[in-house]
């Protein structure tokens, strides 16, 4: 029989009706809670994921804790892949799945603070119309999603990610260990003793056909998304003949907000890291580089970069602005010591370190795999450079760079002595200027323009030598240096190709050079005259030297043929004329200098004298036309007489003394004009600038 209520119970519970119920349901509520088995709402929602998911949810065993953040926990996980895999099979095999959600941060986001995977293996595939396989939703949706997951710890488990649009994928594999007892391993692949590392993971991938490979280690936990919370790590990657190295602190593996990492990397050339970051980085030497990398937003910046890139050592910082609607790569770069053969692959040299072979190439594509199978050999006497520019490259970036060397290593002869220049490219206009050169005792300065907005690149160059020092170009014991004259210099051009040469070959525009204030050796002068009487003279009564009153020449560059208006070298005794042509395209030079002396003397053999050849094979020989004369006519004449035979060596003194302010006026002035060349007749003989 019940116990009946007492009647104090009963009066209260008839006072109290509604705050009874409550007490109630709380009490049933505890009960639930405390003996409800979550496996038994497991089917239902199996269901509901597949259905809404369209593809297979399978799990072993469900538990949930629940609290503002609640737990989820699931042993046995099986998730289907979306029907347009690529993959034969699941999305997602996990031995045990837990993790929380934020329920303050619903609706707006699905906020999960921390996931927990054991032995887990994932497969994440993207489609090139951006459809992803993690999307839980409808397969086809390529909105935003709404999950953010904080934090992520794995504990022996494999990821692979394929990218088919990229093209990109990874294969990931995960692994923990006792930090406190890894001194105590002696497998090749333990990692070392430590109180931050626990985690370690090797991972192999191809990205844009370049395949690499490598090892981390971090912490326990990895943050991943909105986070911002910095985790350790310290890695090792393989890609080709390509090491890099880092070690410090990551925010973020999904969608890295934060970076503060030392930082290696060594390889054979430069440009074989563009699969990587898609930066048009030049072929290059081997090189060696490291530096402090630190990223903020959308700014990488790299502090205290040093290194070598082939025997040039490299100092300075620099920064990578991830920005729309191109990137921006921004450098600070100086050199105590510069080899300007590691600078040959940026305008298109080969080199032994770039190409394995000294020989020019038609495609800069070099450093790829590919590369055997688009070079263009060029004949290697040729000295223009004639690598591409890879119009495509220049289209995806902008730069601003600047470049400060001390000290230059050159090739034997070319007297360089420092550099200084800045490089600026926007919307794939490539400007250089200014490009300052010490040379010879004087100046070198430059400056280009590359529009590469079109698949041929337009260039425009200008060049402006001054205060050259005729004497540093040959060597010092020789009769040419004890000249103290100077040079100066324009060349204005412009033309198209993606090379070089090939917009040399169709350039425009106009080259001219004047010299003044010099002096040369009267031996010398003589001799080039075949003055033979005046020769003999000076070896036995001593050399001097005589002035250089002027000098100059200018040509008219026509696709890519130059054509001299002005060929003119004035001395106290010599009047030096030129005519001639030069052609960028074959590389090939043509001219004739007639020396004409001021003065009447003896024994003199005065021919004209072509030069001729190649760039890199120049060439000369004597007009035998003149000399036959001479020689036929003194034959004849000895018949006459022991002294006739003198007379057709007698030099009667054509050359007139030069008019310089003409000449500098030709050279300087016109140097200010467009350049368009003049129309001019090629076989028209240039004035000979006398009075």
């Amino acid at each position: 029989m019940d116990r009946p209520i007492s009647l104090p119970t009963a009066t209260l519970l008839r006072r109290h009706p509604i705050g009874s119920a409550f007490a109630g349901l709380l009490i049933l509520l505890v009960l639930v809670v405390l003996l409800f088995d979550w496996n038994w709402v497991r089917p239902p929602i199996e269901r509901y994921i597949s259905q809404k998911t369209r593809r297979e949810f399978r799990m072993d065993d469900l538990h949930v804790r629940l609290g503002l953040a609640p737990t989820i926990r699931m042993r046995g996980v099986r998730f289907g892949n979306a029907d347009w895999s690529r993959e034969d099979q699941p999305m997602a095999k996990v031995e045990q799945l837990e993790f929380s959600v934020s329920l303050r941060d619903l609706p707006e986001k699905i906020l999960v603070p921390r996931v927990a995977l054991t032995r887990p293996e994932l497969l994440f595939e993207r489609l090139p119309d951006d459809r992803r396989n993690w999307i839980l939703s409808d397969p086809s949706d390529t909105s935003p999603s709404k999950l953010r997951i904080s934090t992520l710890s794995v504990d022996h488990g494999r990821l692979r990610y394929i990218d088919h649009g990229e093209p990109f994928d990874l294969d990931v594999e995960a692994a923990t260990f006792d930090p406190a007892r890894q001194e105590k391993v002696k497998s090749a692949d333990a990692a070392p003793a430590n109180d931050r590392y626990s985690t370690r993971y090797k991972f192999t991938g191809n990205y844009h056909g370049a395949r690499f490979d490598g090892t981390a280690l971090t912490g326990e936990v990895l943050s991943f998304q909105e986070s911002g919370v910095p985790f350790p790590i310290q890695g090792e990657l393989h890609a080709g003949t390509t090491r890099l190295w880092v070690e410090g602190t990551i925010a973020d593996a999904a969608r890295i907000s934060g970076i503060d990492t030392q930082l290696r990397i060594e390889g054979k050339t430069l440009a074989n890291l563009y699969p990587f970051l898609l930066l048009p980085l030049p072929a290059s030497p081997p090189y060696r580089l490291e530096g402090h990398l630190v990223l903020e937003g959308n700014r990488y910046t790299m502090d205290d970069l040093r290194g070598r890139i082939g025997s040039t050592d490299v100092f300075g910082k620099g920064a990578y602005i991830d920005q729309k609607p191109r990137p921006l790569l921004q450098a600070d770069l100086h050199s105590n010591y510069l080899d300007l053969a590691d600078l040959g692959p940026l305008i298109g040299i080969e080199t032994r370190e770039t190409g394995g072979k000294p020989k020019l190439t038609q495609a800069q594509t070099r450093d790829r795999p590919t590369a055997s199978a688009k070079q263009k050999t060029i004949d290697p006497d040729h000295l223009l450079p004639a690598g591409s520019f890879e119009v495509s490259r220049l289209q995806k970036i902008d730069a601003e760079v600047e470049l400060h060397a001390t000290r230059l290593k050159v090739p034997k002869g070319l007297p360089l002595e420092s550099l200084k220049a800045s490089l600026h490219l926007n919307d794939a206009v490539m400007k250089l200027a200014p490009v300052d050169f010490g040379f010879a005792g004087g100046t070198l300065a430059g400056q280009a323009t590359l529009d590469a907005r079109q698949p041929i690149i337009k260039a425009d160059v200008a060049i402006d030598l001054q205060g050259i020092r005729l004497g540093q170009f040959v060597p010092k014991d020789s009769v040419i240096a004890k000249g103290a004259g100077r040079v100066g210099a324009t060349l204005r051009l412009s033309g198209e190709g993606n090379s070089i040469a090939d917009a040399a070959a169709r350039s425009n525009g106009r080259i001219a050079t004047t010299v003044v204030n010099g002096r040369v050796s009267n031996l010398l002068d003589a001799a080039s005259g075949l003055n033979m009487g005046k020769v003999i003279t000076l070896l036995v009564g001593g050399d001097k030297d005589i002035g250089i009153n002027c000098g100059g020449a200018v040509f008219d560059v026509k696709n890519g043929r130059g054509q001299s208006s002005l060929f003119v070298i004035d001395t106290e005794q010599t009047q030096v004329l030129g005519d001639g042509w030069f052609d960028f395209a074959d590389e090939r030079f043509d001219f004739t200098v007639a020396p004409k002396p001021k003065h009447v003397g003896l024994l003199s053999l005065r021919t004209p004298v072509r030069l001729y050849g190649t760039f890199s094979h120049p060439d000369y020989q004597l007009r035998k036309g003149p000399l036959v004369v001479r020689g036929a006519a003194v034959a004849a004449l000895s018949l006459v007489g022991p002294l006739a035979p003198l007379i057709p060596l007698i030099e009667t003194g054509p050359g007139q003394e030069t008019h310089c302010g003409q000449v500098q006026q030709r050279t300087r002035g016109e140097a200010r004009q467009a350049t368009t060349p003049r129309k001019r007749s090629a076989s028209k003989p240039p004035p000979n600038a006398s009075r």
